[in-house]
């Protein structure tokens, strides 16, 4: 049985122009120890997908189907008062803006010391020196007397090591970081994305890792599921993803790349035509196709279904693998 479980979520927002289907059939699993990427271009689905785990999409307005399993505990069937037990103890997250996360009012060693006290129970001297202990595990110097700096006082990237310590409290099974390098300079990106990882590495933390930088999931995460219109199109580990990529969505976003530009020795990058099926559409075909040089007429009749197309590689495509195939009318 894996660390975390997600089998066949299906979100679903009620709007004024009718629903909006978010999530269409999502299913992963993490395990323990383990950094996984939710890969996928702005609106695919990647942060309604992790907000979906420890429920924190609004109440009103939402349709979640499907389950959510944290060792073996079906967290989408946890009355409120049980969530909010659950949440920064066992699963945490990072958001992807902690100028809005984080208390402007209050110190950052008061913000972590509030998480310890309520779910560690630890008297607030006990409080403090684990918080000390936690900005230095994040690399912040100088900690004790960052503990006394409110979060303006902080540079970008110093904000987002607070986050990620109050994320890592109380030791949880799972951190949820959602866009965690957005806005950061190359340098400070590293910085966080190294910490991300040696987290995994001293604390054994399984982390789910929301990005649309196909650079930062080459860096840190082993494992990558990419999104898109809302479904996994393929789940590969991340090495055989960048030597191997199976869906025409996936070699889009990687040739992409600045790096794929240079490779092929042009400063023109390459960019995938068309636009993104309306949210509100669920047609029984690849949502893809009308973006895609090889699709036939298969691809237009009935949905592929994810499937191995390796060991431990996974697509949901009729014509995988970088091959040349001509598109059907």
């Amino acid at each position: 049985m894996s660390l975390l479980e997600v089998e066949d979520l299906r979100v679903t927002f009620t709007t004024e122009d009718g629903p909006v289907l978010a999530v269409k059939r999502m299913s992963f699993a993490l395990e323990s120890g383990e950094i996984l990427a939710l890969v996928g271009e702005s609106g695919c689905g990647k942060s309604v997908t992790a907000m979906s785990i420890p429920r924190l999409l609004p109440t009103s307005g939402v349709e979640i189907e499907g389950a959510v399993r944290l060792g073996g505990r079906d967290l989408t069937a946890l009355a409120e008062r049980d969530l909010e037990a659950l949440r920064g103890k066992e699963i945490s997250v990072v958001f992807q803006e902690p100028m809005t996360s984080l208390n402007p009012a209050y110190t950052v060693g008061r913000q972590i010391v509030e998480v310890l006290r309520r779910h560690e129970r630890l008297n607030s001297r006990k409080a403090l020196d684990r918080a000390v202990e936690l900005l230095e595990l994040v690399g912040i110097p100088d900690a004790r007397r960052r503990c006394d700096s409110y979060p303006h006082q902080l540079s970008g990237g110093m904000r987002q090591r607070v986050m990620i310590a109050i994320g890592v409290a109380c030791n949880p099974k799972v951190l949820i970081a959602d866009e965690p390098t957005t806005a950061l300079d190359v340098t400070i990106q590293a910085g966080v994305l190294e910490v991300i990882a040696n987290l995994r590495d001293t604390l054994g933390t399984a982390v789910v890792l929301i990005t649309h930088d196909l650079g930062v999931v080459a860096k840190v995460a082993d494992r990558v599921v990419v999104m898109y219109a809302g479904r996994s199109v393929e789940e590969a580990p991340v090495d055989s993803l960048f030597a191997a990529p199976q869906h025409p969505y996936t070699m889009g976003l990687i040739d992409a790349l600045p790096s794929s530009a240079l490779l092929r020795g042009t400063r023109r990058l390459e960019e995938i035509p068309g636009m993104v099926p309306p949210p509100t559409s669920d047609p029984d075909e690849c949502e893809f196709a009308a973006r895609c040089p090889r699709a036939s007429a298969r691809c237009t009749s009935a949905r592929p279904a994810l499937k191995v197309s390796e060991a431990e590689h996974r697509v949901a495509c009729y014509h995988p693998g970088r091959k040349e195939v001509g598109r059907v009318s």
